[in-house]
């Protein structure tokens, strides 16, 4: 399973942005049981991705990113390349379509 680091800190996440290439952030809270739910299915689907790298980020513990990345739910998932956002998925994610649409970006990048 894809390795998950956990983000504490706001210079933590610029850190591990500025060091990936292709950065996918996971924004959830601790009360969240749809962020619970939501995280094991994402790693599971990063594994066929081995570029991206994936990142936890507890809002509770740093807020700024929520004003960085302009965060009004969670759980928030943001696909980032070369400090860019490519992607974007909030609380309700179709797994399928999100999918479909990181293999079409991928593709892209890697060629």
């Amino acid at each position: 399973m894809i390795k998950l680091n956990e983000l504490t800190a706001m210079q933590m996440v610029e850190e591990f942005l500025e060091n990936h290439e292709m950065s996918f952030l996971y924004v959830s809270t601790p009360e969240c049981s749809t962020c619970h739910a939501i995280l094991p299915k994402l790693r599971e689907l990063l594994d066929d991705y081995p570029l991206i790298h994936l990142g936890h980020i507890d809002i509770t513990k740093v807020e700024e990113v929520a004003e960085k990345f302009l965060i009004l739910t969670a759980p928030i998932m943001l696909l980032i390349i070369d400090q860019k956002e490519y992607l974007r998925e909030d609380r309700f994610v179709r797994f399928n379509i999100l999918e479909e649409k990181l293999g079409k970006i991928y593709e892209m990048y890697i060629q």
